[in-house]
C-alpha cells in the first residue's frame, strides 16, 4: 500500500529531513510512527500527502508513483487518503452534519447519497445524536470524532492520523485510538504519528521509530523506544 525507496528530503538549509529511508507498509496494517521533534515524522506525512516532493528516491502509494505525480492530479490522489490532525480543523460555522458532508460535496457525491452516508458514518464514530451541533458545542474528543468521520466518509484505503490525541485527555485519547483500531479492522490501512508512549506500548502494533531523518527501529508488536 505504501512503499518508500531510499527517500531523501533536503530543505534549503541543507540538512536532510529524511536521509535515505526505505519503508514498506502493506494494505490493512496499523502502524505507529514515533520519534522526537525533528526526527522527520512530519516530513514523511507531507511527502505521503504530496505536499512536498522528495529530493531523491521513490514513493509509491496505492499503486500511484507519487514522485512523478503531476500537479493537476494531486487532488484526485488525495481522495484516497483520509487525514486526521491534532487541531481537528473543523469548519466552525457549520454543524457536525455539514462538516462531514463537506468531504462528500468536494468530490461531487449526489445529495441523496450524502443524506444516507453521513448518518451512517456519524453512527460509526458514536455521534449520531450530535448531527446538528456546532463544533463549539462539542468536547475535544467529540470534535476529533467528527474529524475522523470526515476523514473516512469517502472510504479511503489509507488513513493518516498526525498526533490525533495531542489535544485530548487520557480517556478521550483512548476512545479515539479504539475508534482508529475499529476502522483498521474494517480494512483501512492506518498510520498514526504520536508521542503518546502509553498508547503505543499498550496497543502492541507495528512501531517505526525515527531519529534525525532515518529509521532507528521497525518493530512488529513494538514499543516506544527511548532514543537517548
Amino acid at each position: 500500500m505504501i512503499l518508500l525507496e531510499d527517500v531523501v528530503k533536503t530543505y534549503s538549509s541543507g540538512s536532510p529531513a529524511l536521509n535515505g529511508i526505505s519503508l514498506n507498509i502493506d494494505a490493512g496494517e496499523f502502524v505507529f510512527i514515533v520519534g522526537d521533534s525533528g526526527s522527520g515524522k512530519s516530513t514523511l506525512i507531507k511527502l505521503l500527502l504530496r505536499e512536498l516532493k522528495p529530493t531523491s528516491g521513490h514513493i509509491i502509494v496505492n499503486n500511484t508513483d507519487v514522485t512523478r505525480l503531476r500537479h493537476g492530479r494531486i487532488p484526485k490522489y488525495r481522495r484516497n487518503i483520509g487525514c486526521v490532525f491534532q487541531d481537528f480543523r473543523l469548519l466552525k460555522d457549520r454543524n457536525v452534519y455539514e462538516n462531514v458532508a463537506f468531504a462528500q460535496r468536494v468530490v461531487s457525491v449526489p445529495g441523496r447519497e450524502i443524506k444516507r452516508n453521513v448518518p451512517q458514518v456519524l453512527s460509526t464514530v458514536g455521534l449520531a445524536e450530535k448531527y446538528s451541533s456546532k463544533p463549539r458545542e462539542l468536547s475535544g474528543g467529540e470534535q476529533q470524532r467528527v474529524a475522523v468521520a470526515r476523514a473516512i466518509i469517502n472510504k479511503p484505503p489509507i488513513l493518516l492520523a498526525d498526533e490525533p490525541t495531542g489535544n485530548l485527555d487520557p480517556k478521550n485519547s483512548w476512545d479515539i485510538m479504539k475508534l482508529l483500531e475499529k476502522i483498521n479492522r474494517n480494512g483501512t490501512t492506518v498510520l498514526v504519528v504520536t508521542h503518546n508512549r502509553e498508547i503505543v506500548n499498550a496497543m502492541q502494533k507495528r512501531v517505526i521509530t525515527m531519529k534525525k531523518g532515518v529509521i532507528l527501529a521497525d518493530q512488529e508488536r513494538g514499543e516506544y523506544i527511548d532514543e537517548d
